[in-house]
């Protein structure tokens, strides 16, 4: 099937469980806020998942902040579709961004027949391999793999290192004492000055955390690039999300 025309649906049946639970036991090898972060995230005895479904609402800047709907899947195998209807000047523009085994694509049109913003190629498809590595954040259970290297070198702040989508991640996570997330940032390939691409610090701020299915994430986010300067509050911050429903498998 065209990656492409992949649908929500499609992408949330083909991902694949796993046997595994969740012990803390596993981990104690890990650096201690490793440790602290995923025993916050996930409760001991749930099924490791492989995918997670969930609606948002929340703020997208375009030429101004416009308010949208989204719905989305992640999944560790193949990777995530983000589906979302944005409503500009009370007209809607509704399309994806996804990337999946390996692809990336954008598709937005004016209410849903006039094409407004495309885009697919290497680059696409590099900038959507950093958000999807930064949305694994929503899927915690990821990070639980054997092939993600973790290191910390102080109690509040741990990196994650692995391989997804073709790209090597290297994910910062500050958390609280409690092991609460609080932020999260990667240097992700973009171009948002409009010029060549490059890589970027992107990032999210985490205002709220909910708990869902047994896995406690972020429910209300602010994410954007220049992430941890002055540019992201001024210009950088370009997503404002809360999120209303999830589950897991």
């Amino acid at each position: 099937m065209n990656t492409k025309q992949l649908s929500l649906d499609a992408l949330w049946e083909s991902s694949i469980s796993q046997e595994r639970v969740f012990s803390p036991d596993d981990f104690a090898h890990l650096p201690d806020a490793a440790r602290r972060y995923l025993e916050h995230a996930i409760a001991p005895g749930t099924a490791i998942a492989s995918a997670v479904r969930l609606k948002m609402h929340g703020e997208i800047k375009l030429k101004n902040w416009s308010p949208f709907t989204a719905e989305q899947v992640v999944c560790w195998e193949r990777g995530f579709i983000w589906s979302a209807t944005a409503w500009m000047n009370h007209l809607p523009i509704v399309g994806s961004d996804r990337i999946i085994d390996g692809i990336g694509a954008m598709q937005w049109k004016l209410l849903g027949l006039f094409p407004v913003m495309t885009g697919t190629g290497a680059d696409i498809t590099r900038s959507a391999a950093g958000r999807f590595h930064t949305e694994l954040m929503l899927l915690p259970s990821a990070l639980c793999r054997s092939d993600v290297t973790w290191s910390s070198t102080e109690t509040s702040h741990l990196h994650a290192s692995f391989m997804a989508q073709g790209e090597q991640a290297g994910l910062d996570l500050t958390i609280d004492q409690k092991g609460r997330l609080k932020t999260a940032k990667l240097p992700r390939w973009g171009n948002p000055e409009g010029a060549e691409h490059h890589y970027v610090d992107f990032g999210a701020i985490v205002e709220e955390e909910g708990t869902f299915c047994s896995y406690t994430i972020p429910t209300r986010l602010r994410v954007g690039w220049y992430f941890g300067t002055e540019r992201f509050e001024s210009e950088g911050e370009f997503f404002r999300a809360t999120i209303d429903e999830v589950i897991y498998q």
